[in-house]
């Protein structure tokens, strides 16, 4: 009886898993409520935001934004799924947040948001988009912006359902 053999490249079997995904994170505070006002609570808010992907396996390359939404630029951990690691992301910023006094306890993100696979070549791009986002939004909406997003990933959605 034949049994099965392995094969290996240069006497070592590949046992790793390795990846490197590399994602454009949108979204915005519910209903693009402007809770993020001022450069020290975007700071605060984006580096809380990096510590919480760090701790989901999906480090930060950067977190930036406005008052009412933010991009997060991040590798994908391969061990969770998008889903849930954006998700943990939302829920304890919003939970941090809160704590910062009666203006934040409101705070709120909105429900959806959007994901973009980067090519290892755009990293530097969109790392100066991400930190140039005050100056973009002088010349457009985010409305504008997210939507210029989603026809060039020619992403079909519903729009009764994009802004909740």
């Amino acid at each position: 009886m034949a049994g099965c053999e392995t094969t290996s490249l240069g006497g070592e079997s590949m046992s790793q898993s390795l990846s490197r995904v590399v994602i454009h994170i949108i979204f915005s505070t519910k209903n693009r409520f402007a809770f993020l006002t001022g450069v020290e609570m975007q700071k605060r808010m984006h580096a809380y935001l990096a510590r919480v992907l760090n701790e989901q396996d999906s480090p930060a390359i950067e977190v930036g934004g406005t008052e009412d939404h933010v991009h997060i630029l991040c590798l994908l951990s391969r061990r969770h799924a998008i889903s849930d690691i954006i998700k943990e992301a939302k829920a304890n910023s919003s939970s941090w947040a809160k704590t910062l006094g009666r203006g934040c306890m409101k705070f709120s993100w909105q429900s959806g948001y959007g994901a973009f696979s980067i090519n290892q070549s755009q990293i530097e791009s969109v790392r100066k988009y991400i930190q140039t986002q005050v100056e973009h939004h002088r010349r457009k909406s985010f409305q504008e912006e997210y939507l210029g997003f989603l026809r060039e990933y020619q992403i079909s959605y519903d729009e009764k359902y994009l802004w909740e």
